[in-house]
Parts: C-alpha cells; sequence; structure tokens
C-alpha cells in the first residue's frame, strides 16, 4: 500500500513539476545511500542500549524480582 501511495504521489508530481519529479528520482538512490550510515549508527546504539539494560537488570532477575511482581 506503501508502494501505491508512493507511486501516485509521484505522478501527481510528474504532472505539476516534471523536472523536481526528475531530480527526485536521480537523487533518491544518494539519499538512501547517504542515510545507511546513519542507520547502522541507530541500530547498533539500539543494540548497545539493549544489553546495557539486560546486565543491569541481571541482578533482578536472577534474584527472581520480575517474577514475583508479575
Amino acid at each position: 500500500m506503501r508502494t501505491l501511495l508512493v507511486l501516485v504521489v509521484w505522478c501527481l508530481l510528474l504532472v505539476m513539476c516534471w523536472p523536481l519529479a526528475l531530480a527526485a528520482l536521480v537523487l533518491w538512490p544518494v539519499v538512501w545511500l547517504v542515510s545507511l550510515p546513519l542507520r547502522l549508527v541507530g541500530i547498533t546504539c539500539c543494540a548497545l542500549f539493549a544489553l546495557l539494560r539486560a546486565i543491569l537488570f541481571l541482578p533482578a532477575r536472577l534474584l527472581g524480582l520480575a517474577a514475583r511482581r508479575a
């Protein structure tokens, strides 16, 4: 559904302002390539925070506090 919506919006942009639509079509892969390192940094930060959370909550899980609370 998202792909169809993007296609419809791009077709509207093509009808209204074709140079902008063609520029968007050409520059989209460049923007995607530039954003790849930022996505990798985001994934790494999420994994790091998940690891820190697991380490910090390990004593409580070992003592069984989470099971008593539920």
